[in-house]
């Protein structure tokens, strides 16, 4: 196991697992992902709401860095980000340095890569750079690894996702995170190839009922993930705090979905 990697551990996952609370999701999709809960669009809301939980870890995008971190919970950079404006194949290029995470208070960086895309060249060459500035500056790097364009017809295929694990591992990331495959049977494959780097689920767009999302997380945590990184399964629910903490019981405490809905009853 790596330096970094192990500096990620310690950071993001003091307890054996993690949950990271995802806040990149203005500039990829857009304000009406806070429309369900407006309070979500306070980045302030956030801060708080990952301190309440007892959450890992949040992930912003330079700019909300810049204006609201208060250092009260362990930040990460978002590096690249690109609107659902954009209609070509997936690329999402930097916005921002190593350097410059590391100034706004960074404990770590994420990127997210698109194996597959027509400009795959261009992310893994973009990326080794990304990858040499965090191993200079000492932090973590974070890959969002999602195979799309080409020949992806299917982001949550067992062989798509094993793949993007594989290739996140072989690149140099410290963590990744990578969509669900549905079962834990399939999912602990991608956890298997990715070796010793540390899985995260992405948490993806909010579930019908919370006991769907639950279920997912089960699933994950049975295949061997080390945790979630979670958005709007958390913050769009106008309970929010209360679906965090469900998620801490399950996460940090090892209870099972039957034993949380029973509580909560």
């Amino acid at each position: 196991m790596t330096r970094l990697v192990e500096k990620f551990l310690r950071i993001f996952a003091r307890r054996g697992r993690s949950i990271i609370l995802a806040y990149d999701h203005g500039i990829e999709h857009g304000p009406t992902d806070f429309m369900d809960n407006p309070d979500a669009a306070d980045p302030e809301h956030i801060i708080k709401l990952a301190r309440e939980a007892g959450f890992d870890g949040v992930v912003f995008q330079r700019g909300i860095a810049e204006k609201y971190y208060d250092g009260s919970v362990p930040l990460i950079v978002k590096l690249n980000g690109k609107t659902n404006l954009y209609n070509g194949e997936p690329i999402s290029v930097a916005n921002c340095t190593v350097e410059e995470a590391v100034s706004l208070g960074a404990s770590a960086v994420g990127y997210t890569i698109y194996p597959g895309s027509g400009y795959e060249w261009r992310i893994f060459e973009e990326f080794a750079r990304i990858k040499r500035e965090a191993v200079k500056f000492d932090v973590p790097l974070i890959v969002w690894s999602y195979p799309r364009g080409g020949k992806v017809t299917d982001e949550t295929a067992p062989e798509i996702v094993a793949y993007a694990a594989r290739v996140a591992l072989e690149l140099g990331a410290d963590s990744m995170k990578i969509k669900y495959t549905g079962d834990p049977k399939t999912f602990s494959w991608a956890v298997r190839v990715a070796g010793k780097v540390p899985v995260l689920m992405s948490g993806g767009p909010k579930t019908k009922t919370e006991e769907e999302f639950l279920r997912q997380v089960e699933g994950v945590l049975e295949a061997g993930a080390i945790g979630i990184a979670v958005g709007r399964n958390v913050w769009q629910r106008r309970d929010a705090l209360k679906f965090a903490r469900v998620l801490s019981e399950m996460v940090y405490g090892g209870k099972k979905v039957v034993e949380v809905l029973g509580e909560a009853k």
